[in-house]
């Protein structure tokens, strides 16, 4: 699995480069249609409850809008999936008895559902009746947040691997529970406090083109009725990203110390940690209350991890690669006495790696959990890029508190009937589009660069799960994808503002 090819640098940097750029793009599209879904659904509802034929060309409206977002979201999505089999093929076998679990429900299950009743969503108008068609749209949009929920627990396992086991007959761990994968609290607080993160964006989104109609004295009444509608669906959103991200710095501080660390640039570990809004302005121990709970609570900084801290019972960086380089030893003295033939010798090691025995468990504790350790040269590997993960999480926050403004001053303006008499409103709600997709990409930037050098957290680091590729094949792929990431998204803002040009129709 070490690989020790010269150019290894280069094809971890253009792979990690390959992947972020594929993920970035994909995400460009899911979360317009993880909450637009929704909003639809809600829209026929109405329409269904009280007859009223401007719900249904309303919905109609907003679903054109939704079909393009999932058609191109669909295929860059395709493209992510592929690429752990190409890019990351060490990492797919040693942990796809795991991880492909997850993505084959998603496939199975989600993905069939959402494509059975799309159809008839689309185009069962005046051929099914009401009833069915609205179980469709509901059915539709519970099937594109199922797809959500099996994506996010595979990605949440790689943030925290629970319910398996390693196999050192095969290199491979094995999931000895699917439940303890799936209902582990970091996959349950990441999904729903992702696909929140999704309605609240689709909320601006629906909000900011209803805003550019009213900014043209177009369209008022389905306008105003979608502001209000995406308002407070974005509001009860909001506050469920807001509960989810308080529980996901609990989460964080216990399972990923120094992605916390590094969310805060904090170097030096502390009780009566403060919790920096800017450079500068601090409130005091407010870090160590978000993460443990607690005033008094010790918050693990930056140096902690990588210099140690005994009397915080902290291993240094260094005395982890030890370990971990023992564990890697371990498991080859292993499969050296397996290919000579010395059963004995072989069975007594493999005892080692099985945690239900007392040894197991000993190894386990000292040893095996620092395996991915074993792969790094020094402890400044295990440091992401601590600025752009402190400002990525403060542009999400401080964003969020302004999504927060937005939908309480759409309420307030449409409770007072006066949305629309001043157009700077308008154009704020229109500009924070832009804003919600910002905000959304800087979530994932601190997710997902904050567990690095990690493509499992401890067990796997980025230089011993990338394939043997090529540093050229990476590169020229990469401009291809590039390309034609770019064409995709130009063509799907082109055909929607075509749309939000022309309107609703009959």
């Amino acid at each position: 699995m070490l690989l020790l090819d010269t150019d290894l640098g280069a094809v971890v940097d253009w792979s990690r480069a390959q992947f972020a750029l594929t993920a970035i793009y994909h995400w460009l599209f899911v979360p317009l249609t993880l909450g637009l879904s929704f909003l639809i659904a809600f829209m026929e509802t109405r329409y269904v409850r009280t007859g009223d034929e401007f719900w249904k060309r309303t919905a109609k409206f907003w679903m054109k809008l939704f079909g393009v977002n999932f058609a191109i979201g669909v295929a860059t999505g395709l493209i992510l999936e592929f690429e752990f089999g190409t890019n990351w093929s060490n990492y797919s076998y040693f942990v796809g008895d795991i991880f492909g679990a997850p993505l084959a429900i998603e496939g199975i299950m989600a993905f069939f559902l959402e494509a059975t009743f799309i159809a008839v969503m689309f185009f069962g108008w005046n051929k099914v009746s009401k009833g069915f068609h609205l179980t469709a749209t509901w059915l539709t949009a519970v099937g594109a947040n199922l797809s959500a929920l099996w994506i996010l627990v595979a990605n949440a396992w790689m943030q925290y691997p629970a319910g398996m086991r390693f196999n050192p007959e095969t290199a491979r761990n094995e999931m000895v529970s699917f439940w303890d994968v799936l209902f582990s609290p970091v996959a349950m607080n990441k999904f729903f406090h992702t696909v929140t993160s999704a309605f609240v964006l689709a909320s601006v989104f629906v909000i900011g083109v209803s805003a550019w109609y009213l900014l043209r004295n177009r369209e008022q009444k389905m306008a105003r009725k979608s502001i209000k509608m995406a308002s407070w669906f974005g509001l009860v959103s909001l506050v469920c990203v807001i509960w989810t991200g308080d529980g996901s710095a609990v989460l964080v501080a216990k399972h990923q110390p120094m992605k916390l660390a590094a969310m805060e640039n904090l170097r030096q570990g502390q009780t009566h940690a403060p919790f920096t809004v800017v450079p500068g302005v601090k409130v005091p121990s407010m870090l160590s209350i978000l993460a443990h709970r607690s005033a008094d609570a010790y918050v693990i900084g930056i140096d902690d991890l990588t210099e140690g801290n005994p009397e915080q019972g902290i291993l240094s960086g260094d005395e982890k690669i030890v370990r971990g380089k023992h564990a890697i030893e371990t498991f080859a003295a292993f499969k050296d006495a397996q290919k000579a033939g010395y059963k004995a010798a072989a069975d007594s090691i493999a005892r080692l790696f099985d945690p239900s025995t007392a040894e197991g468990r000993a190894f386990t504790d000292d040893y095996f959990r620092y395996f991915g350790y074993g792969y790094l040269r020094s402890p400044a590997q295990t440091v992401p890029d601590v600025p752009l993960v402190f400002w990525s999480f403060r542009v999400m926050v401080g964003l969020g508190v302004w999504f927060l403004v937005l939908f309480v001053w759409m309420l307030v303006l449409e409770k007072r009937d006066a949305i629309g008499r001043k157009r700077w409103p308008l154009h704020l709600a229109l500009w924070s589009i832009l804003l919600a997709y910002i905000a959304s990409q800087a979530g994932w930037v601190v997710a997902e660069v904050g567990r690095q050098p990690w493509t499992i957290q401890d067990m796997l680091p980025t230089v011993a799960a990338v394939s043997r590729l090529n540093t050229a094949s990476v590169q020229v792929t990469f401009w291809i994808f590039a390309a034609l990431f770019t064409t995709l998204l130009i063509a799907e803002i082109g055909i929607m503002s075509k749309q939000i040009r022309k309107g609703p129709s009959n």
